[in-house]
């Protein structure tokens, strides 16, 4: 007997980009540059020399993308603002052709029946604030809220749907404390402070949404569920730190008021002395949790992978994707249930979850064939469902990514998504796993059920 993998009524589907990623014209039309801007340049952070200088060409193709999204049957859109387009030198001054571009992208997104869900902060901070000190300047928060303010009063007549920032995490660990990320920091004592006025910052979003929105807000974490390698006292406890320092460090702040144990362990003398009133602001009540989910970690002890004295453990005889990632879809069922057991059952968005694999050439008027993609596709939204089953409030997902786009410093070759981009014409062409998502639209999930 087939299973059947029908949704609940009301359950949201969607696929999410990222401004630096796909929208190109970096620096058009007023727009000031970004840390990405400024790293992408500096030569030697990204493979191959690539920039966001033209990318997907989202800017002026916007059009067309939202009809690619339409073709797809999407519901929503997932998509970030690049916060100097809109305000060139962080604070102060409105750039009006930059908050006009989003204005028009959100209506045009409305004119198809798509809703438009807006992340605040997407890695892109304006390079006149790193100036300023970035992430390290406690008036980071203040310069945060300042500029969401902007955005609430711009848009939240036609936005139902907010996060203040994306993957935290990632901001910390690739950009100032290995260095592999814009700003291209690497310094221990750095992390733990960025960490903490990221989430001030989201704090500050959120309160300032309070006073002027009247939809939803919250926040975006990226998982990956780490589980030992081996039943050791040493493996368990580099186990709990990599967990802590990944999956804890920025929701315990936000959703507890508090700081998990081991981050301690794994900072030592660089954890710096956190004012207990802050927890007043990070702990700001939020409507929805965005989760990433991509992969899992099997972890070692290993006392010279500093800071954490934990390793991954290679999976051999398993699939993993271009990015070196496991494909591992329980691992999406039990950090789901996890996060409900710890901070109760809020309600969760799969904010992104998709796969890199090589892809094959295009041939002229076809539908790109990309199996490891579609079947990855397919896993995960199957495991979606055995998480809702088990009680989780998963009110959505969104596909990571609608289009094939810039992956960061790896530059172009990382392929992610549903739509193959040809960055020497801009041509999209669909693969098959866009053809899978379409149905599985369509029949509110139960086209993950044919065989």
């Amino acid at each position: 007997m087939t299973r059947r993998f029908r949704f609940p009524d009301g359950f949201l589907w969607g696929a999410a980009t990222s401004a630096y990623q796909i929208e190109g014209s970096p620096l058009a039309d007023g727009a000031g540059p970004s840390i990405w801007q400024r790293f992408a340049h500096t030569p030697g952070m990204m493979a191959d020399g690539d920039t966001g200088d033209v990318a997907c060409d989202h800017y002026r193709r916007y059009k067309d993308d939202v009809r690619l999204m339409r073709a797809l049957g999407l519901q929503s859109y997932r998509f970030s603002v690049n916060w100097s387009r809109v305000l060139p030198e962080g604070t102060g001054r409105v750039n009006p052709k930059g908050l006009d571009f989003y204005s028009r992208l959100v209506d045009e997104l409305l004119e198809h029946g798509i809703a438009p869900n807006v992340t605040l902060f997407h890695w892109d901070l304006p390079a006149a604030l790193d100036d300023r000190g970035g992430w390290l300047n406690r008036d980071s928060a203040h310069w945060f809220a300042d500029y969401a303010t902007t955005m609430f009063r711009a848009l939240d007549d036609r936005v139902p749907q907010w996060s203040t920032l994306n993957e935290p995490w990632v901001v910390v660990d690739g950009g100032y404390l290995r260095g592999a990320l814009a700003p291209g920091h690497r310094n221990l004592y750095e992390a733990p402070i960025v960490a903490h006025n990221l989430m001030r910052a989201s704090g500050a979003g959120i309160e300032a949404y309070r006073a002027h929105g009247r939809h939803a807000i919250g926040v975006v974490f990226n998982i990956e569920p780490k589980y030992p390698a081996s039943d050791s006292a040493e493996d368990l406890a580099a186990t709990r730190r990599a967990h802590a320092y990944m999956n804890l460090q920025f929701a315990d702040p936000a959703l507890l008021g508090s700081y998990p144990p081991e981050l301690r362990e794994v900072y030592g003398a660089a954890w710096p002395d956190v004012p207990a009133d802050d927890f007043r602001l990070t702990r700001q009540p939020v409507d929805f949790v965005g989760l990433n989910y991509y992969t899992r970690a099997v972890v070692r002890h290993d006392a010279d992978a500093l800071p954490l004295r934990a390793a991954p453990v290679y999976q051999p005889h398993r699939t993993h994707t271009e990015t070196g990632w496991e494909v591992y879809e329980q691992g999406l069922v039990d950090m789901l249930t996890g996060f409900r057991q710890r901070y109760g059952n809020l309600p969760l968005y799969i904010t992104e979850n998709g796969a890199a694999f090589y892809d094959p050439p295009v041939a002229d008027g076809e539908v790109l064939p990309d199996p490891l993609r579609t079947d990855y596709l397919r896993r995960h939204l199957q495991a979606a469902h055995r998480a809702i089953e088990a009680g989780v409030d998963l009110r959505g997902y969104y596909a990571w990514s609608l289009l094939d786009n810039l992956e960061w410093s790896l530059g172009y070759a990382k392929r992610f998504g549903l739509y193959h981009v040809d960055f020497a014409t801009q041509k999209r062409t669909p693969k098959a796993s866009a053809k899978l998502y379409a149905r599985v639209i369509a029949s509110h999930g139960e086209a993950l059920g044919e065989p």
